[in-house]
């Protein structure tokens, strides 16, 4: 029998597994052939430590030396810009205030971003406390921390069921049984699925679409130094990546768990949004995906063990801040696992914890 068997080898499962794996023996289940497969290998990867739910911000706070400094860091220079149009004043003053931007000239965005146009374009906000995170770096550090402490990655491997015993779980798998003391859930979309297979109560826990299109850099433009730049209210948003462009519609319609893929429409709906606020038009998409953001019912993390069974613990409904909130969220995890009083305030570990949506 091992200590932690973790369902799920994106970041959730991973860092969880890393922290867990100073604690016993580990092992990670991955149904792909490849960690980081679903919405972990599509990230738009920007570290914002002001960006999403206050419990959210909390967690991106506490993560943030820790992306600054681990294995040498993982984050660089990008800054963030939030533009609108003359209807969007509501909307931009709402962002500004959210992100804590100074607004700007808008000579001055232009300076950053050539391409926005000077006609529809009526305010800039930014800051440059935006950065790249180097997620493929963040997810070999965890590995080959969980590694280093014996812990296991098993790919292409889900369990076909999942029975309580008196000592722990039993995974029943095409390649055999698999005995763990700790079952720990950070399955992404699939979290109430796993729920359900174990015989624990889902938390609502719910995927939405996120579709993104690669663009060729616009006019010929070296993006390099570009900040990244949101649409106010997000309704879409730019940010350079390898000498391109991303641009996403910052859709978010929820779905069935699967491997997603961009809607047509909906990519066209949002490039639209883009191409209205600059100069140079869209004349070629060069590929597209979709990623699936899975959030609980308050759009907060779900962390902890689970009310009706101590043994099977959450790290699940990371919603678009899996990568932003992993150090804290990972650590908070092990601490519970480990019985060790976290570091967090405890309204927070309250605000995270599964038990809040018990009856």
């Amino acid at each position: 029998m091992i200590d932690f068997a973790v369902i799920g080898g994106g970041i959730a499962g991973l860092s969880a597994a890393a922290r867990l794996s100073h604690l016993g023996n580990v092992t990670v289940l991955e149904q792909e052939a490849a960690t980081g497969f679903h919405a972990s290998g599509r990230s738009a990867a920007l570290f914002e430590e002001s960006y999403g739910h206050p419990a959210v911000v909390a967690l991106n706070r506490a993560s943030k030396a820790y992306h600054e400094t681990a294995h040498g860091g993982v984050l660089s220079p990008r800054g963030v810009m939030v533009v609108g149009r003359a209807a969007d004043r509501d909307a931009f003053e709402a962002d500004r205030a959210t992100l804590g931007l100074e607004e700007i000239g808008l000579d001055e965005a232009r300076t950053m971003i050539p391409v926005l146009n000077p006609e529809t374009v009526a305010f800039a906000g930014y800051h440059p406390a935006g950065w790249d995170l180097d997620t493929d770096l963040q997810m070999q550090n965890f590995i080959r921390e969980l590694r280093g402490n014996g812990g296991d990655i098993r790919l292409r491997t889900a369990p076909a069921s999942i029975v309580r015993t008196g000592t722990g779980w039993r995974l029943e798998m095409p390649e055999g049984p698999l005995e763990a003391r700790i079952l720990v859930n950070a399955a992404g979309a699939w979290a109430d699925t796993v729920a359900r297979l174990a015989g624990i109560a889902p938390k609502g826990i719910v995927p939405h679409r996120r579709s993104i299109a690669q663009l060729p850099a616009p006019g010929g433009h070296d993006v390099a130094s570009w900040p990244m730049v949101i649409g106010a209210g997000e309704t879409w948003y730019a940010k350079p990546d390898a000498g391109r462009l991303l641009v996403s519609p910052a859709d978010e319609d929820p779905v069935d768990p699967h491997d997603a893929w961009a809607d047509e429409m909906v990519l066209a709906e949002g490039l639209a949004r883009y191409e209205e606020m600059v100069a140079e038009p869209v004349t070629r998409v060069l590929t597209s995906w979709a990623g699936l953001r899975s959030f609980a019912p308050d759009r907060v993390l779900v962390i902890g063990p689970d009310p009706a069974d101590a043994h099977f613990l959450w790290c699940a409904g990371q919603g678009g801040y899996g990568f932003q909130t992993a150090p804290a969220a990972s650590r908070l995890l092990a601490d519970l696992a480990g019985g060790t009083h976290p570091d967090l305030d405890p309204a927070l570990v309250a605000a995270l914890s599964p038990a809040r949506f018990a009856p």
